[in-house]
Protein backbone atom coordinates (compact mmCIF):
# COMPACT_ATOMS: atom_id res chain seq x y z
CA UNK A 1 0.00 0.00 0.00
CA UNK A 2 1.14 3.41 -1.03
CA UNK A 3 1.42 5.73 2.13
CA UNK A 4 1.89 9.90 1.55
CA UNK A 5 3.48 12.14 4.21
CA UNK A 6 1.83 15.10 4.98
CA UNK A 7 4.12 18.34 5.72
CA UNK A 8 2.76 21.28 7.77
CA UNK A 9 2.31 24.63 6.15
CA UNK A 10 5.71 25.44 7.68
CA UNK A 11 7.32 22.31 5.75
CA UNK A 12 8.02 20.01 8.70
CA UNK A 13 6.56 16.46 8.89
CA UNK A 14 3.75 15.21 10.51
CA UNK A 15 3.11 11.92 9.64
CA UNK A 16 2.12 9.64 7.04
CA UNK A 17 -1.43 8.45 5.65
CA UNK A 18 -2.61 6.45 2.79
CA UNK A 19 -3.24 7.36 -0.69
CA UNK A 20 -6.93 7.50 -0.22
CA UNK A 21 -6.64 9.44 3.03
CA UNK A 22 -4.42 11.78 1.05
CA UNK A 23 -7.04 12.38 -1.67
CA UNK A 24 -9.48 13.02 0.82
CA UNK A 25 -7.84 15.56 2.22
CA UNK A 26 -7.07 16.96 -1.27
CA UNK A 27 -11.03 17.17 -2.12
CA UNK A 28 -12.01 18.89 1.39
CA UNK A 29 -9.14 21.31 0.34
CA UNK A 30 -7.43 20.68 3.72
CA UNK A 31 -4.28 20.19 2.00
CA UNK A 32 -2.88 20.27 -1.26
CA UNK A 33 -0.15 18.25 -3.32
CA UNK A 34 3.32 19.58 -2.39
CA UNK A 35 5.50 16.31 -4.69
CA UNK A 36 3.54 14.01 -7.12
CA UNK A 37 4.45 11.38 -8.87
CA UNK A 38 4.47 11.92 -13.06
CA UNK A 39 2.12 10.37 -14.86
CA UNK A 40 0.30 9.03 -12.71
CA UNK A 41 -3.53 9.63 -12.22
CA UNK A 42 -6.39 9.14 -9.46
CA UNK A 43 -9.38 10.97 -11.16
CA UNK A 44 -8.55 14.52 -11.85
CA UNK A 45 -5.35 14.31 -8.80
CA UNK A 46 -2.01 13.14 -9.50
CA UNK A 47 -0.88 10.43 -7.38
CA UNK A 48 0.60 12.36 -4.38
CA UNK A 49 4.21 11.25 -2.64
CA UNK A 50 3.67 13.99 -0.20
CA UNK A 51 1.17 16.88 0.70
CA UNK A 52 1.46 20.03 2.60
CA UNK A 53 -1.39 21.61 4.55
CA UNK A 54 -3.29 24.50 3.65
CA UNK A 55 -3.15 26.23 7.65
CA UNK A 56 -0.39 25.67 10.27
CA UNK A 57 -0.93 22.90 13.00
CA UNK A 58 0.69 23.25 16.21
CA UNK A 59 2.19 20.55 17.38
CA UNK A 60 3.19 21.02 21.20
CA UNK A 61 3.15 17.53 21.61
CA UNK A 62 6.10 16.54 19.47
CA UNK A 63 8.10 18.57 22.25
CA UNK A 64 7.31 17.71 25.15
CA UNK A 65 9.01 15.61 27.28
CA UNK A 66 8.25 12.36 25.38
CA UNK A 67 4.93 10.34 24.79
CA UNK A 68 2.56 8.95 27.74
CA UNK A 69 3.33 5.16 28.75
CA UNK A 70 1.33 2.53 27.26
CA UNK A 71 1.57 -1.21 26.45
CA UNK A 72 1.78 -0.91 22.57
CA UNK A 73 4.24 2.01 23.30
CA UNK A 74 6.55 -0.19 24.96
CA UNK A 75 5.87 -3.04 22.65
CA UNK A 76 7.12 -0.66 19.85
CA UNK A 77 9.78 0.56 21.75
CA UNK A 78 11.38 -3.05 22.59
CA UNK A 79 11.31 -3.88 19.25
CA UNK A 80 8.24 -6.83 20.26
CA UNK A 81 11.06 -8.95 21.65
CA UNK A 82 11.30 -10.36 25.21
CA UNK A 83 13.49 -8.47 27.33
CA UNK A 84 14.98 -11.23 29.24
CA UNK A 85 14.89 -14.01 26.58
CA UNK A 86 14.97 -11.87 23.35
CA UNK A 87 12.27 -14.17 21.93
CA UNK A 88 9.10 -12.71 20.53
CA UNK A 89 6.98 -10.87 23.40
CA UNK A 90 3.46 -9.80 23.61
CA UNK A 91 3.42 -8.97 27.34
CA UNK A 92 4.29 -6.15 29.60
CA UNK A 93 6.33 -6.96 32.23
CA UNK A 94 6.97 -4.76 35.33
CA UNK A 95 10.62 -5.00 36.63
CA UNK A 96 9.35 -3.56 40.29
CA UNK A 97 6.01 -5.47 40.38
CA UNK A 98 2.50 -3.41 41.10
CA UNK A 99 2.15 -5.25 44.17
CA UNK A 100 5.17 -3.99 45.77
CA UNK A 101 4.55 -0.21 44.18
CA UNK A 102 5.54 -0.33 41.17
CA UNK A 103 4.12 1.96 38.30
CA UNK A 104 2.90 2.12 35.16
CA UNK A 105 6.02 4.23 33.46
CA UNK A 106 8.78 3.60 30.57
CA UNK A 107 11.58 3.33 33.40
CA UNK A 108 9.60 0.38 35.18
CA UNK A 109 8.36 -1.74 32.22
CA UNK A 110 9.72 -4.44 29.85
CA UNK A 111 8.33 -6.35 26.94
CA UNK A 112 8.33 -9.98 27.74
CA UNK A 113 7.03 -13.27 26.44
CA UNK A 114 4.65 -15.10 28.33
CA UNK A 115 6.55 -17.66 29.39
CA UNK A 116 9.28 -15.39 31.76
CA UNK A 117 6.50 -12.82 32.63
CA UNK A 118 4.99 -16.26 34.33
CA UNK A 119 8.71 -16.87 35.42
CA UNK A 120 9.37 -13.86 37.31
CA UNK A 121 6.13 -13.92 39.02
CA UNK A 122 5.46 -11.19 41.36
CA UNK A 123 9.27 -11.18 41.88
CA UNK A 124 12.37 -8.69 40.79
CA UNK A 125 14.44 -9.97 38.01
CA UNK A 126 17.16 -10.35 40.49
CA UNK A 127 14.75 -12.47 43.08
CA UNK A 128 13.54 -14.47 40.02
CA UNK A 129 17.53 -15.14 39.10
CA UNK A 130 16.60 -13.70 35.84
CA UNK A 131 19.06 -11.22 33.37
CA UNK A 132 17.30 -7.72 32.14
CA UNK A 133 18.80 -8.01 28.49
CA UNK A 134 17.83 -4.48 27.68
CA UNK A 135 17.58 -1.17 29.63
CA UNK A 136 14.24 0.69 29.91
CA UNK A 137 14.55 4.24 28.70
CA UNK A 138 11.54 6.54 27.85
CA UNK A 139 11.31 7.02 24.16
CA UNK A 140 11.17 9.86 22.24
CA UNK A 141 8.67 10.68 20.01
CA UNK A 142 10.66 10.06 16.57
CA UNK A 143 11.54 6.67 17.78
CA UNK A 144 8.06 5.16 18.47
CA UNK A 145 7.18 6.82 14.99
CA UNK A 146 10.13 5.07 13.14
CA UNK A 147 8.69 1.41 14.47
Amino acid sequence: MDVVLVINADLGPLHRVTVAHAIRMLCRRVAEIHEAEPDRLIGVFPMPKVVRLVRYVVTRWRYSKGPAWSKSGVLARDGRRCGYCSGPAATVDHILPRSRGGQNTWRNTVSACAPCNQAKGDRTPAEAGMVLRITPLVPSWGSLAQR
